[in-house]
């Protein structure tokens, strides 16, 4: 009889583990094994997993020679990494000066509206969606300002966000 955690054989759960210390060695095998090469290895694994999870965060600190807490003190200070796990689209407000003056709340409101969000919680249940908001985004006179993942978006509405989002999910259905 397989033994079943968290819903999924042992066997498979395992076999997906070491999928993930070999993408993860795979990485540190190119950046080295040098305490230099931690920020882009950080870098590199969030790009591939979308977060930090705890559990690599300790692999890297042994395959680098550091302490766990070194390793996690620099994923903590800087603010681009993330412990927490993100949606395929990270969307990030701008609600700097320039764009709350010219509406940034309003299509905040209709992005959580959207992606049927609310409360504190910024990353829907699905992993597709995570929606926060930034103090600026470099783009003031384009403002109010939207980013999703590395495209700017500026002169936002709700109207104008709703049908970019509406663009998203088509696009990924026809990927599906």
């Amino acid at each position: 009889m397989k033994q079943e955690v968290n819903g999924a054989p042992k066997e498979e759960r395992n076999t997906n583990y070491q999928r993930k210390f070999e993408k993860v060695n795979e990485i540190i095998n190119r950046l080295g094994r040098s305490q230099s090469a931690l920020i882009p290895i950080l870098q590199e694994v969030q790009e591939e997993y979308r977060y930090l999870p705890e559990e690599i965060l300790t692999y890297i600190a042994t395959a680098l020679g550091l302490s766990p807490a070194s390793v996690f003190g620099v994923a903590t200070f800087y603010a681009q990494f993330s412990l927490e796990a993100k949606g395929k689209y990270v969307i990030k407000v701008c609600d700097g000066t320039a764009c709350h003056v010219r509406g940034s709340e309003p299509v905040l409101e209709a992005i959580k509206k959207r992606v049927n969000l609310s409360g504190k919680k910024k990353t829907t249940d699905d992993l597709r969606y995570t929606v926060e908001t930034v103090s600026c985004l470099g783009a003031c006179g384009l403002a109010p300002v939207v980013m999703i993942n590395d495209k700017i978006y500026g002169q936002m509405t709700p109207e104008a966000i709703t049908i970019i989002l509406d663009q998203l999910e088509k696009e990924d259905a026809a990927d599906e």
